[in-house]
């Protein structure tokens, strides 16, 4: 019987390959670590043999200890770190240079240059996104610019670009199928999101050629069949593809306007449903593709990113040495009653959605001789829970309408303190799912959709579990009280820039 979803979880740290059977449960995974390459300070580069490699290890381990077999798949699902290029041979197969990695600021000066060609509004209004070395045409540009091969390539009709996702379905088709689905293709800046389709303009703008560029496609539904892949059968069809933040916001089962996950990583990423029309912000977040099921309308997203999440509990663990494990800071933070008054906005690496200060630094405030370890642990979730909070906030005045409930995932979500100030703070209940790798959950559940294991989003609701729910404790006053000694914080750290 064929009842399980292979998902290839393809992130900017490694590989990971996970099974989910026909009842939403996460069977087994394994990862395999990926080399981070640096050329150059604010370069980040990735090897495509190595990301290819990566994968097929874990399709081997998956299955070598024979407790599943591959005769059992029905489908396989792609989740896949966004924003990365790479070009390639499509006759060879070899990539003409290192993928550029989603990280990489190499395209700044080029992102520069183009605000002060006064491209900047055009390009946020046909693809939603702010012109940022971050997001992909500047990254294939810079490929056909300086990699040696791949003009010659180019002129010969031989030349491929993609994002991770398409890279993977090149190789799992046996080079028969160059294809990418609408949320990938969201990030790339090269995107309209009123025709879901490559955009005659914003290729012009950026000097990328349409035809070295994938067939978009709907995020579920099958757009390929493998065919020479070492440890899978041929004919195994790829059936649903996600950037991994849509996919977890899919995994979330969040499918109603108004639905909002937050991923607790090093950063914090939120993402909100914002219904089937693209939804301009002005408040700062980005508009995206968030899914799209076959022969449906495309379903939108309002997103966000705090830059500094977990990474602040990194910095008190390994700058600091307040605490020996980031674990321990719960512990910590529960040993008092409150942050006594300390304030600490976390911008390590700048200040992102939705003040967009990269500039901003770090700004610990209102200490006292009485102030200690315990103090700064609980200023630090307060802070990582209550930037939440802007975001959201922000999300809301955009959409229009208030978000009902925050579903979270991420590592920092199995701390209960945390979920409840972000539950405080917010004002809205917190619900953490049993399954906290929702990328590969978003992934498995399009892949199933696109071959029938599931018919219907309603079902994958009902396969949906919560594993704990976090209510309001907090009174308004007191969450009035808080939330206006956290923004003079952020006022003051904003304001050292001036």
């Amino acid at each position: 019987m064929t009842d399980l979803i292979l998902a290839i979880d393809q992130g900017t740290t490694g590989s990971t390959i996970a099974l989910m059977d026909i009842d939403g449960r996460l069977l087994t995974s394994v990862n395999h670590e990926l080399p981070q390459i640096f050329p150059q300070p604010g370069w980040v580069e990735h090897d495509p043999e190595s990301i290819w490699q990566s994968v097929l290890k874990g399709v081997t381990a998956i299955f070598s200890d024979r407790e599943y077999a591959v005769s059992q798949l029905a489908a396989i699902g792609i989740t896949n770190q966004r924003e990365t290029a790479v070009l390639w041979d499509c006759q060879t197969g070899e990539a003409v240079h290192n993928a550029i990695v989603w990280q990489c600021r190499r395209t700044t000066d080029v992102c520069e240059a183009l605000k002060s060609a006064g491209h900047e509004a055009l390009i946020k209004s046909k693809s939603g996104l702010v012109l940022d070395p971050y997001f992909s045409a500047t990254k294939f540009k810079w490929l056909l610019d300086n990699a040696p091969t791949a003009n010659a390539l180019l002129a010969e009709g031989r030349l491929l670009a993609g994002t991770i996702d398409t890279y993977l379905m090149w190789r799992l088709s046996n080079g028969k199928v160059h294809k990418t689905d609408v949320s990938n293709a969201s990030r790339t800046s090269l995107m309209s999101l009123e025709t879901l389709d490559w955009d005659a303009e914003l290729l012009d703008i950026f000097g990328v050629p349409r035809d070295i560029l994938p067939e978009i496609c709907p995020s579920s539904g099958r757009f390929a069949v493998t065919a020479g892949v070492p440890g899978l059968p041929d004919g195994l069809p790829v059936s649903g593809v996600a950037g991994d933040q849509q996919s977890a916001l899919f995994g979330q089962a969040c499918f109603e306007p108004g639905d909002a996950k937050c991923t607790f990583g090093t950063g914090s990423f939120i993402l909100m449903n914002a219904g089937t029309s693209p939804i301009a912000s002005d408040t700062g977040l980005l508009s995206t593709v968030a899914w799209q099921l076959e022969g449906q309308d495309a379903v939108y997203a309002l997103e966000g990113g705090a830059f500094v999440c977990g990474a602040a509990v990194q910095w008190l663990r390994d700058q600091l040495g307040i605490i020996e494990q980031a674990e321990d800071i719960e512990a910590l933070a529960e040993s008092v009653e409150s942050a006594g008054g300390v304030e600490f906005v976390p911008a390590l690496a700048g200040l992102g959605a939705p003040y967009w200060a990269p500039e901003a630094r770090g700004v610990m405030s209102g200490l006292t001789r009485g102030s200690g370890k315990g103090e700064i642990a609980r200023a630090t979730l307060d802070a990582m829970a209550l930037q939440n909070v802007d975001i959201l906030m922000a999300m809301e005045a955009d959409i229009g309408q208030p978000m009902t409930a925050l579903k979270v995932d991420g590592g920092a979500s199995a701390n209960n303190l945390l979920m409840q100030l972000q539950s405080d703070y917010l004002n809205r209940p917190i619900t953490r799912p049993e399954v906290i790798e929702t990328t590969v959950a978003g992934a498995c559940f399009l892949a199933g959709l696109g071959e029938g294991v599931w018919a219907s989003a309603d079902e994958i609701s009902r396969v949906w579990r919560s594993d704990r729910a976090f209510e309001v404790r907090l009174t308004d006053a007191e969450r009035a009280e808080r939330m206006t000694s956290w923004q003079l914080a952020v006022d003051r750290t904003l304001h050292t820039l001036s």
